[in-house]
């Protein structure tokens, strides 16, 4: 048996490391750590196991910023989680765990996480989506604008599809002024649907609006508008 396994199986630890990489020790503790790290083979295992998992966190969730307590809350979790039957008292040694109960007592922190995040956007924490149904006239089909904060993304349904030679242009309208392009062409498929992203925010527009113009688009309207959506 190797020195390193030896010391794992004899060494007693707590539920530092992942708390650790967390950045949820005090700075006494921090230092602490850090001093116990210099011996510890074990631990400096844990901590480059569990430092993989977080620098990787921010691309398995979308990104909402948090209320602040929220990290009171996951870090709560992360103390609230026992540690071995046998450790020792935190005043007498700090606490160290083998690495598959920290990745587990990091994981539990991660699940929560979710799920705090989830409660946050389902009681109306994130955005909320506004439906607009537009005005269709001219064609046949229908269409909507969904809102989310300032973002805008055009729906449409069973719509009539461009004269050929033509494609469909979006428009944004502010009060008073003539229309500009949105810098999006599109056109539907079979079923006369399609949903459109309109680029940028529609901060100040009081209208999107659809026409159909030539190939390659136009830099003004040359067809009264096939759809209206009014923001005002």
């Amino acid at each position: 048996m190797t020195d390193r396994r030896a010391k794992s199986e004899t060494h007693d630890c707590g539920g530092e490391a992942a708390a650790y990489v967390l950045g949820a020790l005090e700075p006494a503790e921090v230092e602490a750590f850090r001093r116990h790290l210099e011996q510890c083979a074990v631990c400096r295992d844990e901590v480059d196991i569990l430092s993989g998992v977080v620098q990787v966190l921010p691309m398995a969730a979308p990104q909402v910023q948090p209320p602040k307590r929220l990290r009171r809350r996951v870090l709560r979790g992360v103390r609230s989680q026992p540690g071995p039957a046998n450790a020792v008292p935190r005043q007498a040694q700090l606490r160290f765990p083998p690495p598959r109960l920290a990745v587990a007592t990091l994981s539990a922190a991660i699940l929560a996480a979710g799920a705090i995040f989830a409660g946050v956007e389902l009681s109306g924490g994130g955005s909320s989506t506004r439906v607009i149904q537009a005005r269709v006239s001219g064609v046949s089909g229908s269409a909507q604008l969904r809102v989310t904060g300032a973002h805008g993304e055009l729906v449409v349904r069973h719509l009539t599809p461009p004269p050929p030679g033509h494609v469909y242009e979006v428009w944004l309208k502010r009060p008073g002024a003539n229309p500009v392009p949105a810098s999006v062409l599109f056109s539907v498929n079979s079923g006369g649907s399609a949903e459109v992203g309109l680029p940028g925010a529609l901060n100040g527009i009081s209208k999107v609006m659809v026409t159909p113009e030539p190939q390659g688009g136009s830099p003004a309207p040359t067809h009264a508008p096939v759809i209206v959506a009014s923001l005002a």
